[in-house]
């Protein structure tokens, strides 16, 4: 019999969740572009909160089905002493709106009520991220050190008695009881019967046939005393709960992030790089239960900071970008086997390198690090077109877990984000 269920749950305010699902569906096209005009207002640190979506009302209006008037009519209404049947009436000065808005009146654009409604957090993230997916992504599990949890293994005849299970216990009591006594059980009930049978025929005072009798009563009290020496429980019926400790697979990620902190790298730029490197861990987080976060900044040398300090301090002089990425083959060494972990690297600078330096960059990506990372991205805040960007392009050309794109403003990072982490496949919208 096909049995379907249907959730009645209310979702806050006596709101239908069902009803709410039909309708972020059938909408989905606005509420996508809203999210995208949302993230390019609020700040980095608040685009995981949710947001006021706002649609058009043109967007939420349905076509109806409605009765004509029919025939002609002739009609007088009351208070019409300015027109006559045909007169054309002109339109009212200042735009006839009768609204209080200030400006000057348009001739172009539609005056509509629009409808406002709240995206949960969750939904907000599922609609930003909804279209997105890790490149190449096949999540490493723990090898040597696995997490372990416990779990149900049947029972076992040796335990502990707070985990001792009473009903299974029973059970294997009375069926230990059934098949040992069965026999015995049955050979009295064919001698119970056998002495009731005697006991009709026999004659009054026939003393051979009391002998018969007690010999069959001693043999029925015989096999009493054997069923009544069958243990009701014993040790072997005994039954314990069974747990054993089973590893888990584990997901856990770690990600770095690099950034050139020297004179060319100015607060702007640092911005840019901040929007991409939170997008990356947000978006991480919807893949993996644990993420690491390791900050390394830049010049000259390289240096693991902290967060306030990977983003506010500043610095001056040059830059040599391999000092980073030979820090992070470091860490990675110490801290972070790529057999337990799942590592992904993010790079911003402005492409401003010592010359000498860009092709040892590319050497130390390609012979080191990309063989221990899931995806390594790339992004420079600047146009110009430099000798590290030169030198990654052919990286770029040659491994599948490197990308490269450039952002030199805000309104860019999204588009570069959805482009380097977008499903394979999906096109992107014109």
């Amino acid at each position: 019999m096909l049995q379907q269920i249907i959730d009645r749950r209310l979702s806050g305010k006596n709101k239908s969740i069902g009803n709410r699902e039909r309708f972020l569906r059938r909408y989905k096209t606005q509420i996508r572009d809203a999210v995208r005009r949302a993230v390019d207002q609020r700040g980095i640190r608040d685009i995981e909160r949710s947001e006021d979506i706002t649609i058009p009302k043109k967007d939420i209006s349905e076509p109806v089905f409605g009765h004509g008037q029919g025939g002609k009519r002739e009609m007088v209404h009351p208070g019409n002493q300015d027109y006559l049947r045909g007169d054309r009436i002109e339109r009212p000065k200042g735009g006839g709106g009768g609204g209080s808005g200030s400006g000057q009146a348009s001739d172009q654009g539609e005056g509509s009520d629009d409808f406002v409604f709240t995206l949960s957090k969750e939904e907000f993230m599922q609609v930003f991220f909804e279209d997105l997916a890790l490149p190449h992504l096949v999540r490493t599990q723990l090898a040597e050190t696995p997490e372990w949890k416990s779990h149900r293994a049947g029972f076992t005849s040796d335990g502990t008695p707070n985990n001792l299970h009473v009903v299974r216990s029973m059970r294997g009591a009375i069926g230990r009881r059934i098949a040992i006594g069965s026999e015995s059980r049955r050979e009295l009930r064919e001698l119970e019967e056998r002495l009731l049978q005697m006991k009709l025929d026999a004659a009054p005072g026939d003393t051979v046939a009391g002998a018969a009798i007690a010999e069959v009563e001693a043999q029925i009290l015989e096999l009493r005393t054997r069923l009544g020496r069958i243990p009701y429980l014993d040790p072997i019926d005994l039954r314990f709960r069974n747990r054993v400790r089973v590893p888990v697979p584990s997901s856990k990620a770690v990600m770095f992030c690099l950034m050139d902190v020297s004179g060319s790298m100015d607060e702007s730029r640092k911005d840019l790089a901040k929007r991409f490197f939170i997008l990356l861990y947000l978006f991480l987080t919807k893949h993996y239960e644990k993420i690491d976060l390791v900050f390394i900044r830049h010049h000259t040398q390289a240096q693991e900071v902290d967060e306030h300090n990977f983003f506010h301090a500043t610095e001056t002089g040059g830059t040599v970008v391999s000092s980073a990425l030979v820090l992070m083959e470091e860490i990675i060494k110490a801290r972070y086997n790529p057999s337990e972990w799942n590592i992904y690297g993010a790079q911003a600078s402005d492409g401003d390198n010592w010359h000498h330096d860009s092709g040892r960059c590319r050497e130390l990506l390609s012979e080191k690090l990309l063989p221990l990372v899931r995806y390594f991205a790339y992004v420079q805040v600047a146009e110009e077109e430099q000798n590290l960007w030169e030198e990654y392009t052919q990286l770029a050309q040659s491994q599948r877990r490197f990308a490269m794109r450039k952002a030199t403003d805000a309104s860019q990072i999204y588009p570069v984000f959805r482009d380097l982490f977008k499903k394979e496949g999906v096109q992107e919208a014109a």
